[in-house]
């Protein structure tokens, strides 16, 4: 039996990968442009907020496998802000990365499913199929690990073949919006609007995901080489796909039919494909959700397992069964799931999700410079490349977004604020009651 199986890590480099491909493709780019339209009507724009996205989601890419080379340990921000900045940062990280950073992704996830499914088959309701999903994967991943992850890396593959599918036919269709990728006058005041920033919220929520590999970093093998290669080859593979996949949406079909509609790739492919295409690329886009759904179940509550690992008060969500499976941290997230299923629309979930991640993750970017000066001579297998400009880049266009999303959007930013705030008063009166006892 090898070291990697004797320590239970059992995820190569691809299923960590897919993962990272997986919780990044689906829901953002199938809705967002819908969203992003009301904002901007012009390609170069829409074109520049997924590559300005990507860009950023590189730099975070670098600064967290810096951080999971040295830090190898599953839990992701919570681990990472506990250890280099202090428990409480870590544990407000750790219930947010939990609750919106897991929870509220895969609702969104399953939302999107409802709302392509029923587009095909309108007898289903779109909440009822985002019911029986939910609940389905939940009861997959809490079964066996091994069909979690057969099923991970087999879905994220039919989802890379989906969308090169998409691409292909979206160049040689025949009837094609007016474009051009150049910029035109005016295109450089929008990209300095406070439209363009909170556009990016939702590009930023499409690539969530690129750090995925480092909540599960305690199952990968060879942890110290795979946590970099995972992240870095998954983001910038997603990168290229996104742009490609937006310029096909613009080339393809009117601004005007896509304005504020969720189900943006069954209109594109109405356009590409006809009715009945339409239908096939419809029922393919909900089996590409359902590998987005299962990445996110699946993450989610490890987090809160080794939570429980570090905190007593909460040491319930440690408890694992015969299979290794963290079965109370699934019920809980499953809990969440649910309460923001029947309580919030999509774009509030969304934007919930989107600047609540922001938060966490700049946090961790800004810990790495901590790192730097308080441990020195820690032994780091990676180095981010060209340090510090990567993190800066991440921590400038984030703060950048923060600021006009506060503006614009006040009620779901105080609720990723509020969450945190919450999250810190848990964490003293948990360790008050250990305390006592």
């Amino acid at each position: 039996m090898t070291q990697d199986s004797r320590q239970g890590r059992h995820l190569t480099v691809w299923t960590a990968s897919s993962f990272v491909v997986a919780s990044m493709v689906g829901t953002g780019i199938f809705t967002s442009l819908g969203f992003q339209l009301k904002d901007i009507q012009s390609v170069f724009p829409l074109l520049m907020l997924w590559i300005i996205g990507g860009v950023v989601a590189l730099c975070g890419a670098l600064t967290y496998s810096e951080l999971g080379a040295a830090l190898p340990r599953s839990g992701g921000e919570y681990y990472f802000l506990s250890r280099i900045i202090h428990p409480s940062i870590g544990f407000a990280a750790g219930i947010i990365s939990a609750t919106v950073g897991f929870s509220a992704p895969l609702v969104l996830a399953a939302m999107a499913l409802g709302s392509y499914f029923s587009a095909v088959f309108p007898v289903f309701k779109p909440m009822y199929v985002a019911l029986i999903v939910i609940f389905g994967f939940h009861g997959l991943h809490m079964s066996q690990i091994k069909w979690g992850t057969m099923f991970q890396d087999g879905s994220t593959a039919i989802k890379i073949g989906l969308i090169l599918i998409f691409i292909s036919f979206g160049f040689i269709v025949d009837t094609t919006q007016s474009i051009s990728i150049f910029p035109k006058p005016g295109d450089g005041s929008l990209l300095l609007s406070s439209g363009f920033a909170v556009s990016l919220v939702w590009v930023s929520y499409a690539y969530t995901g690129w750090n995925s590999a480092v909540y599960v970093a305690g199952e990968i093998m060879d942890q110290q080489k795979n946590i970099p290669r995972a992240m870095l080859m998954g983001t910038a593979f997603v990168m290229f796909m996104y742009v490609l996949l937006n310029y096909i949406f613009l080339r393809t079909t009117p601004m005007a039919d896509m304005v504020g509609q969720v189900e943006v790739g069954y209109i594109v492919g109405n356009n590409i494909f006809g009715n009945v295409g339409a239908k096939i690329m419809g029922l393919g886009i909900s089996v590409l959700l359902l590998s987005t759904i299962s990445s996110f179940v699946y993450i989610g509550p490890r987090i809160m397992q080794v939570m429980g690992e570090d905190h007593e008060f909460i040491g319930f969500l440690k408890i694992k069964n015969k299979h290794g499976i963290p079965l109370n941290a699934f019920w809980i997230q499953l809990a969440f799931s649910m309460l923001f299923l029947f309580t919030s629309t999509f774009e509030q979930v969304l934007m919930y999700a989107g600047i609540s991640l922001i938060l966490t993750t700049g946090l961790t970017v800004a810990a790495l410079f901590v790192l730097r000066v308080k441990e020195p001579q820690l032994d780091r297998p990676y180095t981010v490349w060209g340090y510090p400009i990567p993190p800066l880049i991440y921590l400038t266009i984030n703060i950048w977004i923060l600021y006009y999303t506060f503006c614009e959007h006040i009620m779901e930013s105080l609720v990723g604020v509020g969450i945190m705030a919450i999250s810190f008063i848990l964490f003293y009166l948990g360790r008050s009651f250990q305390t006592s006892r």
